[in-house]
């Protein structure tokens, strides 16, 4: 698994890294059951304190993405959590609005906007669209 952290994102680190392993799991990058970098690894490996991949970890083992196996390390659980879909349908729609207003706002049509997600699926997933 690679992260990539930015200082100056407007996120906080320990969210940044939260979104990749959530991404990676979205993605298909990370498989149920596939071990994650140790907090101090992991650390090591993006510059930051281990406590903030640590509050990364406790986040997402907290809203059930991962599991930490005393001794073993910290897995990608088997079982996702289940997703409310109508609701998450709804913040969807609210995100595809905002997404078209600063799109438009921007001065690009439908059409640049439809790669652009196609872009952004592609990088997602690592594939090529069909």
């Amino acid at each position: 698994m690679q992260v990539a952290v930015n200082p100056s994102d407007e996120l906080p680190i320990y969210r940044q890294i939260m979104r990749q392993v959530v991404e990676g799991i979205a993605g298909g990058g990370l498989k149920p059951g596939e071990k994650l970098p140790s907090h101090r690894d992991l650390s090591e490996q993006i510059v930051v304190a281990p406590l903030t991949v640590k509050k990364a970890y406790d986040e997402l083992e907290a809203l059930g993405f991962i599991e930490t196996q005393r001794g073993r390390g910290t897995y990608v659980c088997a079982a996702l959590p289940k997703v409310d879909r109508d609701g998450q349908m709804e913040r969807l729609r609210q995100d595809a609005r905002k997404l078209l207003s600063q799109a438009y706002l921007a001065g690009l049509r439908l059409p640049e906007i439809v790669e652009l997600v196609r872009s952004a699926n592609r990088e997602l997933t690592k594939k090529e669209e069909a």
